[in-house]
């Protein structure tokens, strides 16, 4: 399966070759037209996507398939997600408190490939007070083990392993094979 991951960086999806995709997964902070535009740009290949915290606070277009707290199976792989980072504001869309991340997670089934705006704490991190990650996504990939998780939210492009699962933080675009 290849999937195209996308992520915070609107200008750069106008950049993405034109090559054979089966899926977008988009973790956020990214315009819907954008998304749209990019998914017509490659044949309309099915989008999985979560909000982030710069998103607008309605729903998604209904060509794009909203991962928070629900699971889709495409091509054999389950997809799961979860929306938004930490509340590092008084006001705005998509911010949760360390302890409403957990109490939502606390029952989410196992996934093969968990989709998030944030990453898991410590991981890919940034010293803002911002740009910092979910606890709780530590419990649910130490309990759960998906294969794989993506991130946006932190503006890199790095990899990491998380007991047995790879986390991938994605800033613009990048191409996987699954």
């Amino acid at each position: 399966m290849n999937v195209l991951v996308i992520a915070d960086d609107d200008l750069a999806l106008p950049k993405i070759r034109v090559v054979p995709i089966d899926v977008i997964i988009s973790c956020g902070d990214l315009a819907e037209e954008m998304i749209l535009r990019t998914a017509e740009r490659l044949g309309n290949p099915p989008i999985l996507a979560v909000k982030g915290n710069h998103d607008s606070g309605g729903a998604f277009d209904a060509q794009i398939q909203n991962l928070h707290l629900t699971t889709v199976t495409l091509a054999g792989l389950t997809f799961g997600g979860f929306e938004g980072c930490l509340d590092y504001k008084p006001v705005g869309h998509y911010l949760y408190s360390q302890g409403a991340v957990g109490e939502q997670m606390r029952d989410f089934p196992k996934v093969d490939v968990f989709v998030a705006h944030n990453s898991p704490a410590n991981i890919h991190d940034r010293a803002d007070g911002i740009h910092n990650g979910f606890t709780a996504f530590h419990r649910y990939i130490e309990t759960k083990r998906p294969r794989l998780m993506l991130h946006g939210h932190q503006h890199v492009n790095e990899e990491s392993t998380l007991y047995f699962t790879k986390v991938i933080g994605t800033y613009g675009f990048r191409m996987l094979s699954l």
